[in-house]
């Protein structure tokens, strides 16, 4: 008998299990830590320099899921739940790019971590650009992924406000009464294919959003990064040049927010940036293309790291 014919005779061998959360954070650890007085919740993986993952507006660590791991091959890694999103405690306080990103540099002293590689996408991206802006020698790196906040020139302003716009009322119709069906409306918008959402991420992000917590905090949210940012936190074309790490902007072709040409010329201002654009992939490529996004930011990230990027290590 041929190898054909033993594979005809045993007949079709059994399915491969459906993606999941779980499967794809094998290895990974869940944290709690009190950092800065707030109770904040980790995806963590990995041992080497560190690197800091940041989601966007009423996002959590699991937008991250499918990339945690693969990082963690080279770094340490460590998935946030931002201040008031996810299981970190939701304070009622005066949202803004500064209150996130102080809540980041209190992570780092909590894990022991002088300064670390910032890997944000949308709201994610604008906490970690500001951050490398304001506090360089806490960034060790900055990747930037489909990023917010960006207000490149006075012809821009409308742009930005209306993409806010855009972002706050997709966001407000899956919190105003959350149902799973919503809840799956806003993750597919977030999509080039929207059936790359799984019924267990909208669980995930449905048990989050109906959380009391989370809706008391909610608008607050929306309104501040979205309807009413503060101007002195938007990254301009000044800010931007101020930026003094090594910088990877990687967009993609489809992103339903901020158009992709914004992207580029962001890299163009931040001193040195690399640029990368990505195909088929819409606000989130690190989900929905996670092989594809692993090469380009892994590579990025060992390129820069070693002596001259000394981090220190995590607590």
């Amino acid at each position: 008998m041929t190898i054909e014919d033993f594979r005809e005779a045993a007949g079709p061998g059994p399915e491969a299990p459906a993606r999941s959360i779980w499967l794809d954070l094998l290895g990974a650890e869940i944290r709690f830590r009190d950092v800065g007085g707030h109770l904040t919740r980790s995806v963590e993986a990995g041992a080497g320099e560190p690197v800091v993952l940041l989601h966007g507006i009423s996002g959590h660590a699991e937008t991250w899921v499918r990339t945690v791991t693969g990082l963690a091959q080279d770094f340490r890694v460590y998935a946030l739940d931002m201040l008031g999103h996810g299981f970190t405690d939701k304070p009622p306080i005066e949202y803004s790019i500064q209150a996130l990103g102080e809540h980041v540099l209190d992570f780092l002293d909590a894990v022991g971590v002088r300064a670390a590689h910032l890997v944000g996408q949308s709201l994610g991206g604008w906490v970690a650009a500001w951050l490398a802006a304001t506090h360089p020698d806490r960034v060790a790196s900055l990747v930037s992924v489909t990023g917010a906040g960006l207000q490149l020139t006075e012809d821009g302003a409308e742009l930005t406000a209306r993409v806010g716009r855009q972002v706050g009322d997709a966001t407000r119709r899956a919190l105003d009464g959350p149902t799973r069906e919503k809840v799956r409306t806003r993750l597919e918008w977030l999509m080039h294919d929207p059936a790359v959402v799984t019924d267990e991420l909208v669980e995930a992000r449905y048990r989050i959003y109906t959380r009391p917590d989370f809706a008391a905090v909610a608008g607050r949210l929306v309104e501040a990064f979205t309807a009413g940012p503060r101007q002195e936190e938007m990254l301009t074309a000044d800010r931007l040049r101020g930026i003094a790490r090594p910088t990877l902007v990687l967009w993609t072709r489809q992103n339903p927010t901020m158009p992709w040409e914004v992207g580029e010329r962001a890299s163009r201002l931040i001193p040195g940036a690399a640029w990368y654009l990505m195909e088929d992939a819409g606000h989130w490529p690190q989900y929905e293309k996670p092989e594809e996004f692993l090469a380009v930011v892994g590579r990025f990230l060992r390129s820069v790291a070693g002596p001259a990027d000394s981090t220190g290590g995590a607590a």
